[in-house]
């Protein structure tokens, strides 16, 4: 059973995934307190630790699976919860985190295989030569975006992540180029392609609990991104400046707004292209998110900071099929030509409906915020387990 089946009340004893392990001291005295984040892959759960927490720090590591054992309440302000009764170390080889970890909905590889598709489809031969050069198979910044999650929590925040979102955002803006001309159909592809690099070294590839990098936090990704193209579009000798330009526009454009981390607006056909692109993929991303942690039955989500809302995911449309016209004519036999009515043009029983087209959404949500304090207390029991190591994963350094 995952996490979303869970009903208020329902005993609880599994492995899940330590995504946070906060261990704070209380107010007004020298006590400490242990808030977790436990997680499977259909969602995460807050649990509280208010005795033995030292102890149970030190089993409850963060990026470490442990054994849950206590009791599933959904509290009326404070939401989805576990009630621990204890935590245990497990053996962490033993652990399959296919159960525990999100990824893309497709495989990895058909992923490569159509983002390398996307370059190959690059006509300009600069701009060909500046994405070759970036995400070359052998070079050592591939392996890092490949991996690399989009978001810590929001949207594709998975491993994979960030190839899975660049694609999503680069395929749009390619079949929506033709839609607007005159789009510079290569510049807005390879701009959609770059336009979120710098995640590759604002996050740390660690697949179970991806974090914040050092440069990360200190500079962003949007900064990261535009001094990569920066530096590699200087490498390559007789570099048209006007499509360097465009492309780190893009870059530096594609989150709207000022106030939303852009430190200039989009300005160009190409960056608004893109921006909106993206801005389209994060909400699509936060939908599955939220889909994936309703329970068996449940329409709407719970309020959401990235939509700004709660999510409705009942049917988008229903009722069965329309009863038959009694005065319609019969149907004519399969092979004759429809019959000429009096003015000689052929008839038809029914129109088609029209066309039906919903307004656009809001604009783009403002950024993450850390979760804040504000967590239940009383009745825990006394918790004890065995210490345990987490997992080393790689560590990522800014090129």
């Amino acid at each position: 059973m995952e996490l979303r089946e869970h009903e208020h009340g329902s005993s609880v004893d599994r492995v899940l995934l330590v995504r946070g392990a906060d261990l704070r001291t209380k107010r007004g005295g020298d006590d400490v307190f242990l808030r977790l984040e436990l997680a499977d892959r259909s969602g995460a759960v807050t649990a509280m630790v208010w005795e033995d927490a030292a102890e149970v720090a030190a089993v409850a590591v963060r990026g470490s699976a442990v054994r849950v054992v206590g009791r599933f309440e959904v509290h009326e302000r404070f939401g989805r919860q576990i009630q621990l009764d204890r935590v245990e170390a497990v053996d962490q080889d033993a652990v399959d985190l296919s159960l525990l970890i999100e990824g893309p909905s497709q495989p990895v590889a058909e992923l490569e295989r159509r983002f390398r598709a996307l370059i190959t489809r690059t006509e300009d031969p600069w701009l060909r030569a500046l994405l070759e050069r970036v995400f070359d198979p052998a070079g050592a910044f591939w392996p890092r975006f490949r991996i690399a999650p989009a978001a810590k929590h929001f949207h594709e925040a998975y491993p994979h992540g960030l190839l899975d979102h660049t694609l999503r955002v680069a395929e749009a803006v390619e079949g929506l180029a033709p839609l607007f001309p005159p789009v510079d159909r290569d510049v807005a592809v390879a701009g959609a392609i770059l336009h979120d690099i710098g995640k590759a070294q604002t996050y740390t590839p660690d697949p179970v609990a991806p974090d914040l990098t050092d440069v990360g936090r200190l500079e962003g990704h949007i900064v990261i991104g535009y001094e990569i193209v920066r530096r590699v579009v200087g490498a390559i000798e007789g570099f048209p400046p006007e499509t360097a330009r465009s492309i780190r526009h893009i870059v530096l454009s594609h989150h709207g707004k000022v106030e939303y981390g852009s430190p200039v607006v989009p300005a160009t056909r190409e960056a608004v292209l893109v921006h909106q692109a993206d801005d389209l993929a994060a909400r699509m991303g936060s939908l599955d998110r939220l889909e994936r942690g309703l329970k068996p039955g449940d329409e709407w989500s719970g309020y959401d900071r990235a939509l700004e809302g709660a999510a409705f995911f009942g049917p988008a449309r229903g009722g069965a099929a329309p009863p038959a016209d009694e005065h319609a004519a019969p149907a004519s036999d399969p092979g004759e030509a429809p019959a000429p009515d009096a003015g000689g043009a052929p008839s038809s029983a029914d129109a088609p409906p029209p066309d039906v087209r919903e307004e656009p959404g809001a604009g783009p949500p403002p950024p993450a915020a850390e979760v804040v304090d504000g967590v239940p207390g009383a009745g825990q029991t006394s918790l004890a387990g065995l210490g345990s190591a987490a997992p080393t994963g790689l560590g990522l350094h800014a090129a």
